[in-house]
This record gives structure tokens, sequence and C-alpha cells, in this order.
């Protein structure tokens, strides 16, 4: 029984060190995405 417990506990670890480097990836991600747009609109209002 206790064996059973400890991998159901390792399984989630893992699950969970997977479940935030994938959040990290998309935080990167839609940074990169509002700073593209802030930068465009900038671009448009100063290249005139």
């Amino acid at each position: 029984m206790k064996k059973n417990k400890t991998e159901k506990n390792e399984k989630k670890r893992k699950y969970d060190k997977n479940q935030l480097m994938v959040k990290i990836v998309a935080g990167i991600l839609v940074l990169l995405m509002v700073a593209a747009a802030l930068y465009t609109v900038v671009y448009m209002i100063f290249a005139r």
C-alpha cells in the first residue's frame, strides 16, 4: 500500500514540474507577444 502511494506522489511531482515548465514558457511567450504589439503601436505612432 505504501509503495503504491509513493509511486503516485512521484508521478504527481513529475507532472507538477512539467506543468510548471509549461506555465513558465507560456508566460514568456505572452510577454514577447505583448512586447511586440506595443513595439508595433509605438512604431506606427512615431514613424510618421
